[in-house]
């Protein structure tokens, strides 16, 4: 993608003098304990400030966060640095002065989260990387009364997905043109045609515009009988041309698949461009897992159950399509299967009647049903060494919310099909997993075919210095003033659960003329900086496990008195991809993924124990 020159806006302040000097260590400490404490906070607002970290807000289409093609573009949009980030830099002694553009230039093209080159390592396997991945692509908004749109394929591509799902229907009103909707819903229909023609131009694009070559890989639900199998087939041949992939890479003879050498699968840079497609393949005693009614929720809302129910009932009355043979060949390296019995990673691992080059589609719940303990989760984990998997959301998230992924991708599931609608938690950490990739993540080694499953966890130190922030977002119609601090949660999978965890810190809140302030002004002939430009110089730590699956979500967050504190910016971070310099900035996104300009200046510090 293209870079673009940043204006870098400094937000002035005309009464600086001279150059602060920095307040003491202990004033420090003494003054982060006395903002952490408020004895008016509840615990119901707590949870009620951690419920709403976790939704995010609806995308659009200038959304550009949640698939980490973002982190390519993050010299395109003004990054703010307020006169106070420029002072604490120069005592720092990270910058000669606070007057050094062509420093603060310097330092903001340094990122502080650069993925290692192994991850972009293409010679592997197909099975052996994590997928960026969208589940009911075409909907926007709830799942059963949202509306289908096939640029939505495009806004999510762009984002960085590389898999993408389309549910294919017979179209009554034009049987030559089948339709992409979600059955026996409410949901509107775009053609199917249109849907293909929006992921050629994509992949025409990228092409055209020299990025790195990455295939996308349609999960093709299909709905269809014989005669519209058969147009599915005529229209993907004909919108995507040679982009398609409708043979195997190799010529015969060169076997890129058995039981006893998974290394012989197709690599992931033998497929370039191409347009691979996942096509289904019903198994004998099949299972549909995401129609368990163990699915639901004590805490879903009635109307959204008889919703649920009312859904599930309609789709019940329909059996599954049988796969005409053209169909079938276009699923060259994915045949998706729905399996009745744990075969497939039990006992030697061998699916019963399996297609060649199966991948196991399966909800969380199901997943969940299986990996009950250690000796289980080793076995799954195994298989996805070999095969793919594709781990979708459970029935019961029919408002769009999202399945944790952390514990997925610890089980080694390639695809972990996200509901994009929302700029949420789950898009947060996927956007954090894919930072500046082209969607296709090297696995660790434990969880690749030559490590055996063998995880050597070592016990790790993180520090993250919070100098503070630049230009903070104020609310739209907000008339109080802020009081902001950051928040950030350590987040990795839960011990042996299909949990995650997490684990939060917090700085204090600031404010501009309180105790904190007045005893900074102390050592300081510049004025107390803005609300939105705040200065906390904080440390936050942490001890963990390190099975380099350890993300960090940090907030900006106003601590408002008897309200939840609102979220003002966020973003998220893999542990393994932060660049240990002296100090660096993050930029910082709205709950749509937009940017905002803001930056967070930090530092981070690992060490092993």
């Amino acid at each position: 993608m293209s870079h673009f020159k940043k204006t870098i806006r400094s937000i002035s302040n005309p009464e600086t003098m001279s150059e602060p000097t920095e307040p003491s260590a202990p004033t420090r400490r003494l003054t982060a304990k006395l903002g952490r404490f408020n004895p008016f906070k509840s615990s119901k607002r707590s949870k009620e400030d951690e419920d709403e970290e976790d939704i995010g807000e609806d995308i659009d289409d200038t959304t550009v966060a949640g698939g980490g093609h973002s982190a390519f573009d993050h010299t395109r949009h003004d990054l703010m640095v307020s006169d106070a980030i420029k002072s604490f830099l120069a005592r720092q002694g990270v910058l000669p002065s606070r007057d050094d553009p062509e420093g603060l230039t310097t330092l903001l093209d340094q990122r502080m989260v650069i993925p290692p080159a192994s991850v972009f390592d293409r010679s592997h396997p197909l099975t052996e990387y994590f997928i960026s991945s969208s589940h009911n692509t075409y909907l926007r908004a709830h799942q059963l009364y949202g509306k289908s749109d096939a640029d939505a394929y495009r806004t999510i591509l762009t984002a960085g997905a590389r898999c993408v799902e389309i549910d294919a229907w017979d179209n009554p009103d034009d049987p030559s043109e089948p339709k992409v909707t979600h059955g026996y819903t409410l949901v509107s229909n775009v053609p199917f045609r249109e849907v293909c023609e929006v992921i050629r131009n994509f992949v025409d694009y990228e092409t055209s515009a020299g990025a790195a070559a990455a295939p996308i890989l349609l999960s093709l639900e299909n709905h269809c009988n014989p005669n519209g199998q058969l147009r599915l087939v005529q229209i993907m041949k004909e919108v995507f041309g040679d982009r398609l992939l409708s043979k195997a890479v190799r010529e015969k003879g060169h076997e890129e698949q058995s039981e006893s050498d998974p290394e012989s699968h197709v690599r992931l840079e033998e497929l370039g461009n191409k347009i691979a497609v996942i096509v289904e393949y019903h198994l004998p005693g099949e299972i549909d897992t995401s129609d368990s009614s163990s699915d639901s929720s004590s805490d879903e809302e009635e109307e959204a159950k008889k919703e649920r129910e009312e859904y599930k009932a309609r789709k019940r009355e329909t059996e599954a399509a049988i796969i005409i043979p053209e169909l079938e060949e276009l699923g060259v390296y994915a045949q998706s299967v729905k399996p009745g019995d744990d075969s497939w990673y039990a006992g030697e691992g061998v699916l019963r009647n399996r297609p060649h080059h199966h991948l196991i589609n399966i909800s969380e719940a199901g997943l969940a049903r299986h990996a009950t303990d250690d000796v289980n989760t080793a076995a799954i984990q195994r298989h996805n060494s070999k095969h793919l998997m594709r781990v979708f959301p459970k029935g019961t998230r029919i408002s769009s919310r999202n399945l944790s992924p952390v514990p997925f991708w610890a089980l080694g599931a390639q695809i972990l099909a996200l509901n994009w609608q929302r700029f949420d938690a789950s898009m947060q950490l996927n956007d954090a997993l894919f930072a500046g990739t082209t969607g296709y993540v090297l696995k660790p080694a434990h969880l690749q075919h030559s490590g055996g499953g063998r995880l050597v966890k070592t016990r790790k130190r993180l520090r993250l210095h919070v100098a503070g922030a630049s230009d903070v977002p104020v609310p739209k119609g907000r008339d109080s003033v802020l009081k902001p601090y950051v928040t950030v949660s350590l987040v990795q999978k839960d011990g042996t659960s299909l949990k995650q965890s997490k684990r939060k810190q917090k700085t204090s809140g600031y404010k501009k003329h309180g105790l904190r302030s007045a005893l900074a002004a102390l050592h300081s002939s510049e004025e107390s900086p803005a609300e939105t430009d705040p200065i906390w110089d904080e440390t936050l730590e942490w001890e963990f496990e390190d099975d380099e699956l350890v993300f960090l979500r940090i907030f900006i967050k106003s601590d408002d008195s008897f309200a939840s504190n609102p979220i003002l910016a966020v973003t998220a971070v893999r542990v393994l991809y932060v660049v240990q310099r002296e100090w660096g900035f993050l930029r910082m996104l709205d709950l749509k993924g937009h940017e905002t300009g803001c930056t967070l200046l930090v530092r981070f510090e690992i060490e092993d124990l």
